[in-house]
Protein backbone atom coordinates (compact mmCIF):
# COMPACT_ATOMS: atom_id res chain seq x y z
CA UNK A 1 0.00 0.00 0.00
CA UNK A 2 1.30 3.44 -0.90
CA UNK A 3 0.80 6.29 1.55
CA UNK A 4 1.82 9.24 -0.61
CA UNK A 5 3.86 10.31 -3.58
CA UNK A 6 6.49 12.93 -4.36
CA UNK A 7 7.44 14.46 -7.68
CA UNK A 8 11.16 14.62 -8.43
CA UNK A 9 12.38 17.22 -10.90
CA UNK A 10 13.30 15.27 -14.04
CA UNK A 11 13.38 16.56 -17.60
CA UNK A 12 10.51 18.91 -18.37
CA UNK A 13 7.74 16.89 -16.77
CA UNK A 14 9.20 15.41 -13.59
CA UNK A 15 8.94 11.86 -12.33
CA UNK A 16 6.63 10.58 -9.59
CA UNK A 17 7.98 8.42 -6.79
CA UNK A 18 5.43 6.52 -4.72
CA UNK A 19 6.52 6.47 -1.08
CA UNK A 20 6.00 3.04 0.45
CA UNK A 21 4.56 2.58 3.93
CA UNK A 22 7.71 0.83 5.15
CA UNK A 23 9.95 3.77 4.17
CA UNK A 24 10.53 6.36 6.88
CA UNK A 25 10.96 9.20 4.40
CA UNK A 26 12.13 12.73 5.17
CA UNK A 27 11.31 14.98 2.22
CA UNK A 28 13.83 17.82 2.22
CA UNK A 29 12.52 20.97 0.58
CA UNK A 30 13.02 24.70 0.82
CA UNK A 31 10.49 26.49 3.01
CA UNK A 32 7.68 27.98 0.94
CA UNK A 33 9.04 31.00 -0.88
CA UNK A 34 7.09 34.18 -1.63
CA UNK A 35 5.71 34.42 -5.15
CA UNK A 36 5.57 37.75 -6.96
CA UNK A 37 2.07 38.28 -8.36
CA UNK A 38 2.56 41.64 -10.08
CA UNK A 39 5.73 40.72 -11.94
CA UNK A 40 5.82 43.74 -14.25
CA UNK A 41 5.26 46.05 -11.29
CA UNK A 42 7.98 44.38 -9.21
CA UNK A 43 10.47 44.52 -12.10
CA UNK A 44 9.67 48.19 -12.60
CA UNK A 45 10.14 48.80 -8.87
CA UNK A 46 13.55 47.09 -8.97
CA UNK A 47 14.66 49.11 -12.00
CA UNK A 48 13.51 52.36 -10.40
CA UNK A 49 15.21 51.61 -7.07
CA UNK A 50 18.72 50.43 -7.97
CA UNK A 51 20.96 49.06 -5.24
CA UNK A 52 24.13 51.10 -4.65
CA UNK A 53 23.78 52.57 -8.14
CA UNK A 54 22.72 55.60 -10.12
CA UNK A 55 19.34 55.57 -11.83
CA UNK A 56 19.07 54.12 -15.34
CA UNK A 57 18.60 57.65 -16.71
CA UNK A 58 21.88 58.78 -15.14
CA UNK A 59 23.67 55.56 -16.12
CA UNK A 60 22.54 56.12 -19.72
CA UNK A 61 23.93 59.65 -19.75
CA UNK A 62 27.43 58.23 -19.27
CA UNK A 63 27.59 56.19 -22.48
CA UNK A 64 26.14 55.24 -25.83
CA UNK A 65 26.53 51.45 -25.95
CA UNK A 66 25.03 48.77 -23.71
CA UNK A 67 26.04 45.11 -23.43
CA UNK A 68 23.75 42.74 -21.53
CA UNK A 69 24.87 39.24 -20.52
CA UNK A 70 22.35 36.41 -20.24
CA UNK A 71 22.99 32.82 -19.13
CA UNK A 72 22.91 29.95 -21.61
CA UNK A 73 20.27 27.25 -21.95
CA UNK A 74 21.54 25.30 -18.90
CA UNK A 75 20.06 27.88 -16.50
CA UNK A 76 16.31 28.53 -16.09
CA UNK A 77 16.69 32.31 -15.83
CA UNK A 78 13.28 33.96 -16.43
CA UNK A 79 14.63 36.52 -18.90
CA UNK A 80 11.24 36.95 -20.54
CA UNK A 81 10.00 38.59 -17.33
CA UNK A 82 12.48 41.48 -17.30
CA UNK A 83 14.66 41.81 -20.43
CA UNK A 84 12.21 43.86 -22.47
CA UNK A 85 11.53 46.20 -19.56
CA UNK A 86 15.14 47.02 -18.84
CA UNK A 87 15.96 47.48 -22.52
CA UNK A 88 13.04 49.86 -23.02
CA UNK A 89 14.21 51.81 -19.96
CA UNK A 90 17.58 52.35 -21.63
CA UNK A 91 16.01 53.22 -24.98
CA UNK A 92 13.72 55.77 -23.29
CA UNK A 93 16.81 57.20 -21.58
CA UNK A 94 18.43 57.86 -24.97
CA UNK A 95 20.31 54.67 -25.87
CA UNK A 96 19.70 53.51 -29.44
CA UNK A 97 18.43 49.94 -29.83
CA UNK A 98 21.14 49.52 -32.48
CA UNK A 99 23.75 50.10 -29.76
CA UNK A 100 22.44 47.40 -27.42
CA UNK A 101 23.97 43.92 -27.62
CA UNK A 102 22.97 40.79 -25.74
CA UNK A 103 25.68 38.14 -25.30
CA UNK A 104 24.83 34.56 -24.36
CA UNK A 105 27.33 33.88 -21.56
CA UNK A 106 28.18 30.30 -22.48
CA UNK A 107 31.47 29.96 -20.60
CA UNK A 108 32.98 26.81 -22.11
CA UNK A 109 29.59 25.33 -22.97
CA UNK A 110 28.64 25.00 -26.63
CA UNK A 111 27.07 28.02 -28.36
CA UNK A 112 23.30 28.34 -28.17
CA UNK A 113 21.31 27.38 -31.26
CA UNK A 114 18.71 29.77 -32.64
CA UNK A 115 15.92 27.72 -31.09
CA UNK A 116 17.72 27.89 -27.74
CA UNK A 117 18.25 31.64 -28.11
CA UNK A 118 14.51 32.01 -28.68
CA UNK A 119 13.88 30.04 -25.48
CA UNK A 120 16.55 31.86 -23.47
CA UNK A 121 15.30 35.33 -24.42
CA UNK A 122 11.60 34.47 -24.31
CA UNK A 123 10.47 37.81 -25.77
CA UNK A 124 9.58 38.19 -29.45
CA UNK A 125 10.10 41.95 -29.13
CA UNK A 126 13.67 41.53 -27.85
CA UNK A 127 14.43 38.88 -30.48
CA UNK A 128 13.20 41.22 -33.22
CA UNK A 129 14.79 44.47 -32.06
CA UNK A 130 18.06 43.64 -30.27
CA UNK A 131 21.22 42.00 -31.58
CA UNK A 132 22.02 38.71 -29.82
CA UNK A 133 25.33 36.85 -30.10
CA UNK A 134 27.08 33.90 -28.47
CA UNK A 135 30.29 34.00 -26.46
CA UNK A 136 33.14 31.83 -27.77
CA UNK A 137 35.65 31.06 -25.01
CA UNK A 138 38.24 29.51 -27.33
CA UNK A 139 38.44 32.43 -29.80
CA UNK A 140 41.53 34.44 -28.82
CA UNK A 141 40.59 37.34 -31.09
CA UNK A 142 37.36 38.01 -29.18
CA UNK A 143 38.99 38.56 -25.78
CA UNK A 144 40.90 41.31 -24.02
CA UNK A 145 43.50 40.82 -21.27
CA UNK A 146 42.52 43.07 -18.36
CA UNK A 147 44.98 41.93 -15.68
CA UNK A 148 45.94 39.15 -13.27
CA UNK A 149 44.27 38.19 -10.00
CA UNK A 150 46.14 37.79 -6.72
CA UNK A 151 45.91 34.02 -7.19
CA UNK A 152 47.71 34.32 -10.52
CA UNK A 153 44.76 33.98 -12.89
CA UNK A 154 45.33 35.90 -16.13
CA UNK A 155 41.97 37.50 -16.86
CA UNK A 156 40.81 37.58 -20.46
CA UNK A 157 37.21 38.58 -21.10
CA UNK A 158 34.97 39.02 -24.13
CA UNK A 159 35.97 42.40 -25.53
CA UNK A 160 32.43 43.17 -26.68
CA UNK A 161 31.47 43.39 -23.02
CA UNK A 162 34.67 45.02 -21.78
CA UNK A 163 34.47 47.74 -24.45
CA UNK A 164 30.79 48.55 -23.93
CA UNK A 165 30.06 51.84 -22.17
CA UNK A 166 27.37 50.30 -19.98
CA UNK A 167 27.78 46.72 -18.77
CA UNK A 168 24.95 44.63 -17.34
CA UNK A 169 24.85 40.99 -16.20
CA UNK A 170 21.61 39.12 -15.63
CA UNK A 171 21.49 36.01 -13.53
CA UNK A 172 19.70 33.52 -11.36
CA UNK A 173 20.99 33.27 -7.80
CA UNK A 174 20.92 29.74 -6.42
CA UNK A 175 23.38 27.46 -4.60
CA UNK A 176 26.42 26.52 -6.66
CA UNK A 177 28.59 23.59 -5.66
CA UNK A 178 31.87 25.35 -6.43
CA UNK A 179 31.33 29.12 -6.36
CA UNK A 180 28.94 29.18 -3.39
CA UNK A 181 26.14 30.84 -5.31
CA UNK A 182 25.44 31.39 -8.99
CA UNK A 183 24.43 34.71 -10.54
CA UNK A 184 26.07 38.12 -10.45
CA UNK A 185 29.83 37.93 -10.97
CA UNK A 186 29.63 34.32 -12.17
CA UNK A 187 27.85 35.41 -15.35
CA UNK A 188 31.04 37.32 -16.20
CA UNK A 189 33.55 34.68 -15.12
CA UNK A 190 33.26 31.99 -16.33
CA UNK A 191 30.33 33.28 -18.42
CA UNK A 192 32.28 35.45 -20.87
CA UNK A 193 35.83 34.50 -19.90
CA UNK A 194 38.50 33.03 -22.17
CA UNK A 195 39.17 29.30 -21.86
CA UNK A 196 42.55 29.99 -20.18
CA UNK A 197 40.91 32.04 -17.44
CA UNK A 198 38.19 29.45 -16.91
CA UNK A 199 40.58 26.50 -16.75
CA UNK A 200 42.77 28.32 -14.22
CA UNK A 201 40.11 28.87 -11.59
CA UNK A 202 38.67 25.45 -12.25
CA UNK A 203 42.06 23.85 -11.57
CA UNK A 204 42.48 21.52 -8.60
CA UNK A 205 44.31 24.13 -6.51
CA UNK A 206 41.04 26.07 -6.44
CA UNK A 207 38.60 23.17 -6.50
CA UNK A 208 40.18 21.12 -3.71
CA UNK A 209 39.96 24.07 -1.35
CA UNK A 210 37.26 23.11 1.19
CA UNK A 211 35.84 26.63 0.97
CA UNK A 212 34.93 26.12 -2.70
CA UNK A 213 31.55 24.66 -1.85
CA UNK A 214 27.81 25.28 -1.90
CA UNK A 215 26.43 28.34 -0.11
CA UNK A 216 29.85 29.57 1.01
CA UNK A 217 31.43 32.83 -0.13
CA UNK A 218 33.91 33.22 2.75
CA UNK A 219 37.49 32.56 1.60
CA UNK A 220 36.05 30.78 -1.44
CA UNK A 221 38.89 31.02 -4.01
CA UNK A 222 36.53 31.02 -7.00
CA UNK A 223 34.37 33.77 -5.53
CA UNK A 224 37.44 35.82 -4.60
CA UNK A 225 38.76 35.65 -8.16
CA UNK A 226 35.34 36.58 -9.51
CA UNK A 227 35.15 39.66 -7.27
CA UNK A 228 38.62 40.75 -8.37
CA UNK A 229 37.63 40.34 -12.00
CA UNK A 230 34.55 42.54 -11.52
CA UNK A 231 36.69 45.22 -9.90
CA UNK A 232 39.16 45.07 -12.80
CA UNK A 233 36.37 45.83 -15.26
CA UNK A 234 35.08 48.89 -13.45
CA UNK A 235 31.41 49.77 -13.11
CA UNK A 236 29.14 46.80 -13.80
CA UNK A 237 25.42 46.52 -13.13
CA UNK A 238 23.23 43.46 -12.71
CA UNK A 239 19.74 42.09 -12.52
CA UNK A 240 19.71 39.20 -10.05
CA UNK A 241 16.63 37.08 -9.46
CA UNK A 242 15.51 34.06 -7.46
CA UNK A 243 12.87 31.47 -8.40
CA UNK A 244 11.07 28.83 -6.38
CA UNK A 245 10.79 25.08 -6.99
CA UNK A 246 7.98 25.64 -9.50
CA UNK A 247 10.07 28.28 -11.35
CA UNK A 248 7.91 31.16 -10.10
CA UNK A 249 9.69 34.49 -9.63
CA UNK A 250 10.31 35.02 -5.93
CA UNK A 251 12.78 37.93 -5.85
CA UNK A 252 14.39 40.39 -8.25
CA UNK A 253 16.65 43.41 -7.94
CA UNK A 254 18.83 45.72 -10.04
CA UNK A 255 21.95 47.62 -9.16
CA UNK A 256 25.73 47.56 -8.82
CA UNK A 257 26.66 43.94 -9.50
CA UNK A 258 28.31 42.97 -6.20
CA UNK A 259 25.74 44.71 -4.01
CA UNK A 260 22.89 43.36 -6.12
CA UNK A 261 24.26 39.83 -5.92
CA UNK A 262 24.75 39.92 -2.16
CA UNK A 263 21.17 41.13 -1.63
CA UNK A 264 19.92 38.18 -3.68
CA UNK A 265 22.26 35.78 -1.83
CA UNK A 266 20.94 37.01 1.51
CA UNK A 267 17.41 36.38 0.29
CA UNK A 268 17.91 32.89 -1.15
CA UNK A 269 20.23 31.59 1.57
CA UNK A 270 17.41 31.60 4.13
CA UNK A 271 15.51 29.17 1.89
CA UNK A 272 18.16 27.08 0.13
CA UNK A 273 20.07 25.91 3.20
CA UNK A 274 17.92 23.35 5.00
CA UNK A 275 18.88 22.08 8.45
CA UNK A 276 18.76 18.30 8.93
CA UNK A 277 18.99 16.48 12.24
CA UNK A 278 20.25 13.22 10.79
CA UNK A 279 22.57 11.75 8.21
CA UNK A 280 21.31 8.95 5.97
CA UNK A 281 22.38 5.67 4.43
CA UNK A 282 19.87 6.20 1.62
CA UNK A 283 19.28 9.48 -0.22
CA UNK A 284 17.15 10.05 -3.30
CA UNK A 285 17.71 13.27 -5.19
CA UNK A 286 17.45 14.83 -8.64
CA UNK A 287 19.58 16.88 -11.01
CA UNK A 288 16.95 19.67 -10.84
CA UNK A 289 15.14 18.76 -14.05
CA UNK A 290 15.31 20.63 -17.35
CA UNK A 291 17.30 22.49 -18.40
CA UNK A 292 20.00 21.51 -15.89
CA UNK A 293 19.62 17.74 -16.23
CA UNK A 294 20.23 17.79 -19.99
CA UNK A 295 23.67 16.19 -19.59
CA UNK A 296 25.47 13.91 -17.17
CA UNK A 297 28.06 16.70 -16.83
CA UNK A 298 25.46 18.89 -15.11
CA UNK A 299 24.08 15.91 -13.18
CA UNK A 300 27.24 15.83 -11.07
CA UNK A 301 25.99 18.90 -9.18
CA UNK A 302 23.15 16.88 -7.72
CA UNK A 303 25.58 14.12 -6.77
CA UNK A 304 27.71 16.47 -4.68
CA UNK A 305 25.32 18.81 -2.88
CA UNK A 306 23.78 16.21 -0.47
CA UNK A 307 27.10 14.69 0.59
CA UNK A 308 27.10 16.33 4.02
CA UNK A 309 24.08 14.24 5.05
CA UNK A 310 25.17 11.01 3.32
CA UNK A 311 26.76 8.51 5.67
CA UNK A 312 30.11 7.09 4.60
CA UNK A 313 29.39 4.06 2.45
CA UNK A 314 25.77 5.11 1.98
CA UNK A 315 23.73 5.07 -1.22
CA UNK A 316 22.89 8.18 -3.25
CA UNK A 317 20.20 7.62 -5.88
CA UNK A 318 19.85 10.40 -8.45
CA UNK A 319 17.40 10.95 -11.30
CA UNK A 320 18.55 12.85 -14.39
CA UNK A 321 17.12 12.66 -17.89
CA UNK A 322 20.43 13.45 -19.70
CA UNK A 323 18.56 14.12 -22.95
CA UNK A 324 21.77 15.46 -24.54
CA UNK A 325 23.98 12.62 -23.33
CA UNK A 326 27.15 12.86 -21.28
CA UNK A 327 28.37 16.33 -22.19
CA UNK A 328 31.34 17.67 -24.12
CA UNK A 329 33.99 15.53 -25.81
CA UNK A 330 36.48 16.88 -23.27
CA UNK A 331 34.30 15.70 -20.39
CA UNK A 332 33.91 12.27 -21.98
CA UNK A 333 37.70 12.04 -22.30
CA UNK A 334 38.02 12.97 -18.63
CA UNK A 335 35.52 10.29 -17.64
CA UNK A 336 37.41 7.70 -19.65
CA UNK A 337 40.60 8.70 -17.87
CA UNK A 338 38.87 8.30 -14.50
CA UNK A 339 37.80 4.77 -15.37
CA UNK A 340 41.25 3.95 -16.71
CA UNK A 341 43.37 5.10 -13.76
CA UNK A 342 40.91 5.33 -10.86
CA UNK A 343 39.96 8.22 -8.54
CA UNK A 344 43.16 8.41 -6.49
CA UNK A 345 45.52 8.57 -9.45
CA UNK A 346 43.20 10.99 -11.24
CA UNK A 347 43.32 13.40 -8.28
CA UNK A 348 47.08 12.98 -7.94
CA UNK A 349 47.55 13.95 -11.59
CA UNK A 350 45.33 17.04 -11.60
CA UNK A 351 46.81 18.44 -8.40
CA UNK A 352 50.12 18.85 -10.24
CA UNK A 353 48.63 21.20 -12.85
CA UNK A 354 48.10 24.98 -12.89
CA UNK A 355 45.47 24.67 -15.64
CA UNK A 356 42.66 22.15 -15.65
CA UNK A 357 41.91 20.30 -18.86
CA UNK A 358 38.54 21.53 -20.09
CA UNK A 359 35.67 19.99 -18.11
CA UNK A 360 37.88 17.66 -16.05
CA UNK A 361 36.78 19.64 -12.99
CA UNK A 362 33.38 17.97 -13.19
CA UNK A 363 35.02 14.55 -13.02
CA UNK A 364 36.99 15.87 -10.05
CA UNK A 365 33.72 16.84 -8.35
CA UNK A 366 32.16 13.46 -9.16
CA UNK A 367 35.05 11.79 -7.36
CA UNK A 368 33.95 13.50 -4.13
CA UNK A 369 30.69 11.56 -4.30
CA UNK A 370 32.36 8.31 -5.38
CA UNK A 371 34.66 8.48 -2.37
CA UNK A 372 31.79 9.13 0.04
CA UNK A 373 29.34 6.46 -1.06
CA UNK A 374 27.66 4.42 -3.78
CA UNK A 375 26.02 6.38 -6.60
CA UNK A 376 22.99 5.08 -8.51
CA UNK A 377 21.68 6.88 -11.60
CA UNK A 378 18.22 6.64 -13.16
CA UNK A 379 18.38 8.13 -16.66
CA UNK A 380 16.35 7.50 -19.79
CA UNK A 381 18.42 9.75 -22.05
CA UNK A 382 21.82 8.06 -21.99
CA UNK A 383 22.78 5.51 -24.62
CA UNK A 384 24.18 2.18 -23.46
CA UNK A 385 27.63 3.36 -24.54
CA UNK A 386 27.31 6.62 -22.61
CA UNK A 387 26.30 4.76 -19.47
CA UNK A 388 29.66 3.00 -19.46
CA UNK A 389 31.48 6.30 -18.91
CA UNK A 390 29.41 7.65 -16.02
CA UNK A 391 31.44 5.78 -13.42
CA UNK A 392 28.26 5.12 -11.43
CA UNK A 393 25.69 2.33 -11.07
CA UNK A 394 22.88 2.52 -13.64
CA UNK A 395 19.39 1.57 -12.46
CA UNK A 396 16.00 1.09 -14.12
CA UNK A 397 13.74 1.01 -11.07
CA UNK A 398 14.04 3.70 -8.40
CA UNK A 399 11.73 2.10 -5.82
CA UNK A 400 13.45 -1.27 -6.12
CA UNK A 401 16.85 0.38 -5.62
CA UNK A 402 15.55 2.13 -2.50
CA UNK A 403 14.24 -1.16 -1.11
CA UNK A 404 17.59 -2.83 -1.77
CA UNK A 405 19.44 0.03 -0.08
CA UNK A 406 17.19 -0.14 2.98
CA UNK A 407 17.78 -3.89 3.23
CA UNK A 408 21.54 -3.52 2.71
CA UNK A 409 21.89 -0.98 5.50
CA UNK A 410 19.14 -2.44 7.70
CA UNK A 411 17.70 1.05 8.11
CA UNK A 412 14.49 2.39 6.58
CA UNK A 413 15.27 6.08 7.21
CA UNK A 414 15.63 7.76 3.83
CA UNK A 415 15.97 11.35 2.62
CA UNK A 416 14.29 12.60 -0.56
CA UNK A 417 15.42 15.88 -2.16
CA UNK A 418 13.04 16.59 -5.07
CA UNK A 419 14.80 19.78 -6.23
CA UNK A 420 18.30 18.31 -6.16
CA UNK A 421 21.20 20.78 -6.15
CA UNK A 422 18.98 23.83 -5.56
CA UNK A 423 18.49 22.65 -1.96
CA UNK A 424 21.51 22.27 0.32
CA UNK A 425 20.87 20.00 3.32
CA UNK A 426 23.23 20.39 6.26
CA UNK A 427 23.66 18.76 9.64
Amino acid sequence: MQSKEVKLLYGKNGITLNIQDDWNANIIRKPLMPIIDDISGEVNKALNNPINSLSIDKISSKGKSVCILVCDITRPVPNKLFLKQIIIKFINAGISADNILIIIATGLHRPASQDEINEIIGSSWVLKNIKIENHFARDDSMHKNIGTTKQGNIVKLDKRFVDADIKIATGLVEPHFMAGYSGGRKVIAPGIAHADTITTFHSARYMENPNATSCNLINNPLHEDQLEIVNMIGQVYAINCVIDEERNLSYINFGEIISSHMKAVNFVSSFAKVKCNNSYNTIITSAAGAPLDGTFYQTVKGMVTPLEILKKGGDLIITSECSEGLGSEEFIASQKKLLEIGPNKFLENILKKDFAAIDEWQTEMEIKSLIKGNIFLFSEGLSEKDKLYTGVNIINNIAKTIDESIKRHNNNNIAIIPEGPYVIPAI
